[in-house]
């Protein structure tokens, strides 16, 4: 088992709710890793500013206890920030944080 991070970078909402949700979901769930932190950078964090199907599926998320953060140079290039922070989105700078988190013994999956 382990930690999982998932870097979220596609727009596309049928990424999400297709492949990126029901994994997330299903991984808690059946507890194949003992952490899970999904990672909100670049178009996905307009698509999760924008879309309630979305929102709902976040919901679920940070209900099950996945944590959600978001990269802020993202958002504030997008002008989303306080969007994500009212879903209950931790948003800050992720350059050092997801640097870590790749020289570390987590793992971490893109889409």
């Amino acid at each position: 088992m382990g930690k999982l991070h998932i870097l979220w970078t596609t727009g596309e909402k049928e990424v999400a709710m297709k492949v990126i949700f029901p994994y997330l979901i299903n991984a808690k769930a059946n507890g194949w890793w003992d952490e899970i932190n999904l990672i909100i950078w670049g178009p996905s964090a307009l698509l999760t500013s924008e879309d309630t199907d979305i929102h709902k599926q976040l919901r679920d998320v940070l209900d099950s206890g996945i944590t959600v953060e978001a990269c802020q140079a993202c958002t504030d290039a997008y002008r989303v920030t306080h969007n994500l922070t009212g879903l209950g989105i931790e948003v800050r700078f992720m350059g050092l944080p997801f640097t870590e988190y790749l020289n570390s013994d987590d793992k971490v999956i893109t889409f």
